[in-house]
């Protein structure tokens, strides 16, 4: 699968018009995409930004031994998140990814979280769109795109309250899941947001 396309960066506008969209300021938003990916949709190549989680991929291949097995025994996947560090750049990422998808393309893809602000792809349906294949074929198009599915991921969630009133503990705890305190992302959110406030 080829992974770069258009790669059309995010103006102000798109930013605001996001944010508006679910009802939360600028500035709570774009913490968001300043702590998830750096703030750019991006790599060096124009790919988006891109980490594939080895644990989700064990479960999406749970059901499918032969599957599961080539995984494991590539190192792609096991049971339980932490067991090896992530790679530290970009192309070790896609080198992963593009492993995973010579076994089983729509699982590597469901099991890997995408653009500005980092949604899973089996979060495809609450991000908006149809499949995980066009959940990455439109974020390859644009950052505006990587937004607007982050915005819709938001207020499927439930969690554009939160992002609202800055509760970042308690937007983290949704966004990033239970364990956000070990890496302090209430903390790196409040922070960010004070850059853009």
């Amino acid at each position: 699968m080829d992974f770069i396309g258009k790669a059309t960066k995010a103006t102000e506008d798109d930013f605001i018009a996001a944010a508006t969209s679910i009802g939360v300021p600028y500035a709570a938003f774009r913490a968001v995409t300043t702590v998830e990916a750096a703030g750019s949709g991006y790599d060096g190549d124009g790919r988006p930004k891109a980490l594939f989680e080895r644990h989700i991929f064990y479960r999406q291949l749970k059901d499918d031994h032969d599957k599961l097995y080539a995984a494991v025994d590539a190192g792609l996947a096991y049971p339980k998140w932490g067991e090896k560090p992530y790679p530290k750049t970009p192309d070790g990422v896609y080198a992963e990814i593009d492993a995973a998808v010579a076994i089983d393309e729509t699982a590597a893809l469901l099991s890997t979280s995408w653009g500005l602000g980092q949604i899973m792809g089996s979060n495809y349906k609450a991000a908006g769109c149809d499949s995980v294949q066009d959940m990455v074929e439109k974020a390859k198009e644009s950052e505006a795109n990587q937004l607007l599915q982050m915005a819709n991921f938001i207020k499927h969630s439930g969690l554009a309250d939160e992002l609202g009133r800055q509760d970042w503990a308690g937007f983290a705890r949704g966004y990033n899941g239970p364990g956000y305190a070990q890496n302090k992302y209430d903390e790196k959110l409040a922070a960010a947001y004070e850059k853009f406030a």
